[in-house]
Formats: structure tokens, C-alpha cells, sequence
């Protein structure tokens, strides 16, 4: 038996063609990886092609291992030849060997994210800027750009003209390169810069490695940028034969600089070109697919084709319109309880979302139930910086400890440097108070440095006279405009911080809704409840992501969250016209192309204080294929909420009735038990949905009245 029998007739084709320029369609879970593999297989096998004569570029080291693995298992003598790495790798290859052609020493060193954080923070040290001021990530954003557009220094510095900010990075950007010079360190985007001008100024050295790889096979095609290509152009030269795998329909990197227009027009630059499509899942179910056969399909530029798979399931994609946010949370909470006691791992479940603000609701519903959890390549929400910063302000208001002060003296940056800190602490230490305390007894300092200090306090202090009489969003956001922290956020651009701070005032305004008696310290208290938590160990846990996290993951149960207008399709994007829609819709496209054999689309009704109005579901349900896609919750022509501008900030929500649930057998002054929440009674029955008071910290909570985890209590 043949090796190559159990590859289906499109992968054999992919295997077997003699073109010189192949183009694969990939589809999602289509089985790219082996069929790469297979090809270079072949080639070395049957062909002869000298294994040293190969090369193939992928997207991540994880990518170029696993196919190093694979290949040693078919071929353990003669793989050991075959390049295989990503573009990065390969360019330090090349400049090894012809670095000098570029005035670049041979033992230069490769400089990684956090050896340029290290050089961040000697020029943030030397310039005396505050981590906080400027974003390590907005600076090397800058830097990169900078690099790319060939700007040098000098030339920062002219285009900075005369603002204090632009001259301030262009001092960072001349200590980083001068440092890089010192150094003999090229940083990921001098890799490709420099081997791209190298090819294009020295066709010697081109044609030398030309002449060194006859095959060139590129992995996840989609992903690359523009200077990769011109890399890849180069070494394919006119008589090399190049093999590209990729999906345009998982072209979800535009932001870093990839263009789907490379792998769409890839024709127009190599001819004749043999395109072959791979459209058998072998990862998720019929239903799965057809969800994202039908919303990819509504995208004018694309390929086309169509996912099938044999995996047959009774279960459907499962659709869930919740009343709030915080249902909506607890929704998808309670499903993964109830499947882990039915015996599926955490580990084998996933939580997918758009924009890391949305975690919130999610950690906190984990939290109630005691479903360990990890956010994949994110930071937990009450565990990040800015939102840290908003509510130490606010601590600052009650117990004015230690910890808060010196993170609120600290941003914005107010020149209250570490020796000013350390000798207000040495006198709060001789007293026996806080160090806010000996601020307002005494004046420490003189001139400019008391002064701000005097700001600070009067500030503080003008919060806590108003704390009692200001409902407590109101009383945050003047702390976010006052404080200047959400101008500090403003200036730096940066969106994410932004929403989450946003994000923050939902969260409260959620706690008022429920308890509208509360004061200040006990929502301080809640917080305690869900912020200061450990990671969780190695283990079985559900993982949290934004979906851009999730490309190249796979799951058996894969929940996507707040699935609302505005949030996906993202508002910002829906400003790009029809290329952000498509984007967007691409991203869905990935999320559900996630999932093995269950799918779960949840999004719910209420405020959203991200877009500051109500929330209406995804166009994208509209697009998605019926059948296969079961309609639970709430109906669409509900009463959108109606929010009063008035001090007390009443919220009233009008909700209809359930597409498809049972009828309740609940009835208003039931007493009930739920397996989250405990013991409570219900207030009101508006269609399916109960409106239930429980005991404190839980809340008044609207509840699906027929969900599995509530039960009615028997009356004795």
C-alpha cells in the first residue's frame, strides 16, 4: 500500500502536479499540513529532487516543527536536508552568509520583543518618560514604521517639527538604533528589510541563493505581507519552481500588513499557474461547516469554494440571544459546567470574542462557577494596568492604602520621581499612618513638586466630598476625566485600553442595576472577589481568546461570544467600507471553522457602554445557513432598552418571548434554587424570561426561566 493512498483526490493532486507555479486553496482543518509534507516527500522520493535543493517557509517555528517531525517519520535518512523554517530564520541564513554585502558584521546578534522592551526602557530611563506615558507596543509600532518607510533619524526628527510628543519617540527611536549599532542587533523587521534591500541592490547574491533552492514551497500564503513577498519573488526568481498553500479566506492579519490581493492575484505575476482546491474537512461537523459555507459566501472577493465533511452530528449550531450581558456570560458559564459533568474536559472547550474587553462578564461567570480558565495570550480583565489604575483612584476614596497611591501618583505622569516617594514613605512609616495622610498633614516639599502634590490631594479629596451624593458611574467617570487617565489613553490612540475603560463603567453600572442601595467600598469589594486571582496551573482549564488568537487552534466545543453589530462586525472596521466588512466577516469565517462538533453563537440585548447605545445581534446571523442552526432565546422584536438620563440612571428592559423554549412553570413569588446563584425568588415572568432576586453578592439576575440550571423549590 502506498503511502499516498489515504490522501483524497484533490490532496493527490496538490501531491502529484508537475506544474512549475502551484497555487492550493486551502480550506480549514483540509489537511494543508500533510499534504506540504507529502509534496516535498514526493519530490525527494520520486523525483530526486536533492533535499538541500528544498525549501519551505512557514508561518510559525510551532508550523516548521511539526513538519520537520513529519517528515523525519517518512523520510529519516534524507529530511535532515530539506530547509524548512520561517521567513525570519531563513533571512538569518542568508545574511550569515552575505551580511557584509550590507555593511553588517557576520556575528551579528538577533534582538527578539524583549530584548527591544530592554532598550525601550533604558531610553524611557535616560529620556525620564513613563512606561506608562507611552505603551512599549505604540513605541515599537512607531520604530517599525519608521523602518519600513526607509525614515531615518535625522528624518524623525524633521518630520516632528515642533511637537513636544514626536520629538520625544524620534529621541527614543535615534537611542534605539544607535544602541542596535552598538549592539551589531537586527530586530524581526531589519531581518526582512535588510534581505529584501540585499536582493534588490545585489543581483549576484540573489542569484546565488536562486541557484541554491530549486523548490520553494510557502505555507499560509494568506498571512504573508509585502516585503515578504518581494523576498519570496526573488528567490523564486524565473526558473524556480514555487508552491504556495493558503486560504484567502482566512486572511485575518491586514492590520500587521497582510493583503489578501497577494494569493488572489498570484496568477497575475507567475504564469501559468495550476490552482488546486482543498475543500474535504476532516476537523468539524456538516452543520459546522455549512454555517460558514453560508456567511463566507455573502464575501465578493474570495475563491470559491465549498467546505464538506463526513463527520455527521444530530448536533446543531446552536444560536442564544440572551437579556444581558451578564446572562449571556452565565449562559455560556453554565453550558460548560453541565458538559464537563457529562465527561468533557474543560480543556477541550473554548471562548472566542472579538476584543479582549469582553472577557469581563466571561471571567467573572467562571469565577461564580468554579470553571478553571486561562485567557490564552491575554491578561485577566481586572489584572490589567489601566483598569488596576481606574480603580486604585477609586480605592483612593476609601482606604487611600499605600498600593493605590503610588499607582495614581504614577499615571499620568505627574514628575514625582522615587526619591520624592521614598522619603513620604519613610515619614508615613515614623507616624504610623498612609502615606496619603502625611500629604495632608504636612508639606514635604517646596516649589513645583509640592505644587503637584497639592493637585493631587485637592483632587482627591473634591471626590470624596462628592462620593455620597453621585450616583457611582457618575463618580467614575469623573475620576477617568478628571484623573487624565482617559485622556492619557486618548492621546496614545490606543483603542484597546480605551474599550476596556469603557468597559469598566458597564461593569458598573450592571453592579447599580443590581444593587442600587451599594456604596463605593462594597463594589471595591465585589472586585476583590474576581481580580486578585492566580493564573491557573497546567491542567484542564477552558481557554479564553480574542479570535485572532485562535487561527491555527482547534476544539471539540467552541462558544463565540457577544456576537453584536458593532462589536463583530467591529464598529471601527465597518468604517473601511466593504474591505472591513469582508475582513470581519472572515474573522467569524476562522472563529466557527474552530470548532470540531459543537458550536455555540451568543449574543444578547441591553446597553452597550462600548458603542454607547443598545445592542442589536450581528448582521451576520442573517447570512448564516438555517438548518443547521437552532434559534434559542430571545425573539427579535423585542422592546430595546430605554435608558433615562436622569440621576438616578434608570434602566427599564422590555423583553418579548423565547423562538423555541418550553412553557415556564414559573410564576412570580416562586421561590427558587440555582446552581450558580443559590437560593432566590422570582419577581417578575416577562415571556421566558424570570427576573429573580438572590442573595447578596448575586443580585437581582434576568434568567432564562426554563434554563437547566434553575429548578423551582416545592413549597412544604
Amino acid at each position: 500500500m502506498s503511502r499516498y493512498d489515504s490522501l483524497n483526490k484533490n490532496q493527490k493532486e496538490a501531491v502529484f502536479s508537475n506544474a512549475a507555479y502551484i497555487r492550493v486553496i486551502a480550506g480549514a482543518g483540509s489537511g494543508k499540513t500533510r499534504v506540504l509534507t507529502m509534496r516535498i516527500v514526493r519530490l525527494i522520493e520520486e523525483l530526486g529532487v536533492a533535499p538541500a535543493a528544498i525549501m519551505a517557509i512557514t508561518f510559525t517555528n510551532k508550523a516548521a516543527n511539526e513538519m520537520k517531525e513529519r517528515l523525519v517519520k517518512m523520510l529519516p535518512q534524507q529530511s535532515a536536508g530539506v530547509h524548512i523554517s520561517t521567513i525570519h530564520s531563513l533571512c538569518v541564513r542568508i545574511l550569515r552568509e552575505d551580511s557584509m554585502a550590507e555593511g553588517i558584521v557576520r556575528n551579528f546578534i538577533v534582538i527578539d520583543t524583549d530584548d527591544q522592551k530592554s532598550i525601550l526602557r533604558e531610553a524611557y530611563k535616560t529620556f525620564e518618560i513613563d512606561l506608562k506615558e507611552y505603551s512599549v507596543r505604540s513605541m515599537l509600532a512607531y520604530i517599525a514604521n519608521n523602518k519600513a518607510a526607509h525614515i531615518s533619524e535625522a528624518r524623525a526628527f524633521e518630520l516632528a517639527g515642533g511637537s513636544d510628543q514626536e520629538i520625544m519617540k524620534a529621541n527614543v527611536y535615534q537611542h534605539y538604533v544607535r544602541r542596535q549599532k552598538e549592539m551589531s542587533a537586527l530586530d524581526f523587521d531589519d531581518l526582512l528589510l535588510v534581505v529584501d534591500h540585499l536582493f534588490a541592490t545585489r543581483s549576484d547574491i540573489c542569484e546565488k541563493w536562486q541557484r541554491r533552492f530549486n523548490v520553494i514551497c510557502v505555507d499560509e500564503f494568506q498571512d504573508i505581507d509585502h516585503v515578504q513577498y518581494r523576498i519570496i519573488k526573488a528567490l523564486a526568481g524565473s526558473t524556480n519552481q514555487l508552491y504556495v498553500v493558503g486560504d484567502p479566506d482566512q486572511t485575518i492579519y491586514t492590520w500587521r500588513g497582510a493583503d489578501v490581493s497577494i494569493i488572489m492575484d498570484f496568477e497575475k505575476t507567475f504564469k501559468p499557474v495550476e490552482t488546486i482546491v482543498l475543500n474535504q474537512n476532516y476537523r468539524s461537523t456538516q452543520h459546522i461547516l455549512n454555517t460558514a459555507n453560508a456567511l463566507i459566501e455573502h464575501n465578493e472577493y474570495r475563491m470559491k469554494k465549498e467546505l464538506f465533511s463526513t463527520n455527521d452530528s444530530d448536533h446543531k449550531v446552536t444560536h442564544m440571544s440572551l437579556a444581558s450581558e451578564g446572562d449571556e456570560a452565565d449562559y455560556v458559564a453554565s453550558t460548560i459546567k453541565e458538559l464537563h459533568r457529562q465527561g468533557k474536559p474543560y480543556k477541550d472547550m473554548a471562548i472566542l470574542y472579538r476584543s479582549n474587553y469582553q472577557s469581563r462578564e466571561l471571567e467573572k461567570a467562571l469565577i461564580n462557577r468554579q470553571i478553571p480558565y486561562i485567557v490564552f495570550g491575554g491578561i485577566r480583565f481586572y489584572d490589567r494596568s489601566e483598569i488596576k489604575d481606574t480603580l486604585c483612584y477609586l480605592r483612593m476614596m476609601t482606604s487611600h492604602d499605600d498600593l493605590a497611591f503610588r499607582r495614581t501618583i504614577a499615571i499620568p505622569k505627574r514628575g514625582i520621581g522615587d526619591k520624592s516617594l521614598e522619603r513620604i514613605f519613610s515619614v508615613a512609616q515614623e507616624q504610623g499612618v498612609t502615606m496619603y495622610d502625611v500629604l495632608l498633614q504636612q508639606s514635604l516639599f517646596t516649589g513645583r513638586i509640592q505644587a503637584q502634590l497639592d493637585q493631587y490631594t485637592s483632587m482627591i479629596e473634591s471626590w470624596r466630598q462628592k462620593q455620597e451624593q453621585l450616583p457611582l458611574e457618575r463618580l467614575l467617570q469623573l475620576v477617568m476625566d478628571e484623573s487624565g487617565i482617559r485622556k492619557h489613553y486618548e492621546d496614545l490612540k490606543d483603542e484597546d485600553r480605551l474599550e476596556n475603560l469603557q468597559s469598566l463603567i458597564g461593569d458598573v453600572l450592571s453592579f447599580m442595576e443590581s444593587y442600587p442601595e451599594a456604596t463605593l467600598d462594597e463594589y471595591l469589594q465585589m472586585v476583590s472577589l474576581y481580580g486578585e486571582r492566580s493564573e491557573v496551573a497546567k491542567g484542564d482549564f477552558t481557554q479564553l481568546m480574542t479570535i485572532h488568537a485562535s487561527k491555527g487552534l482547534e476544539f471539540d466545543t467552541v462558544f463565540i461570544f457577544g456576537l453584536s453589530e458593532g462589536v463583530l462586525p467591529n464598529e471601527n472596521s465597518l468604517r473601511e467600507g466593504k474591505k472591513g466588512l469582508e475582513e470581519e466577516r472572515r474573522l467569524l469565517y476562522v472563529a466557527i471553522t474552530r470548532a470540531e462538533r459543537n458550536l455555540y453563537l451568543t449574543e444578547s440585548q441591553g446597553m452597550s457602554f462600548i458603542l454607547g447605545r443598545p445592542k442589536v445581534k450581528s448582521r451576520f446571523f442573517a447570512e448564516l445557513e438555517n438548518e443547521g442552526v437552532e434559534h434559542l432565546g430571545i425573539r427579535d422584536d423585542f422592546v430595546k432598552p430605554t435608558f433615562y438620563a436622569t440621576d438616578a440612571e434608570a434602566i427599564e428592559v422590555k423583553m418579548g418571548s423565547s423562538l423555541k423554549a418550553r412553557p415556564s412553570k414559573l410564576r412570580a413569588n416562586d421561590k427558587v434554587s440555582h446552581d450558580a446563584y443559590g437560593d432566590g425568588i422570582v419577581l417578575s415572568i416577562s415571556g421566558d424570561i424570570a427576573q429573580i432576586a438572590f442573595a447578596f453578592p448575586h443580585g437581582i439576575k434576568n434568567i432564562l426561566a426554563t434554563h437547566q440550571s434553575l429548578h423551582k423549590k416545592e413549597v412544604h
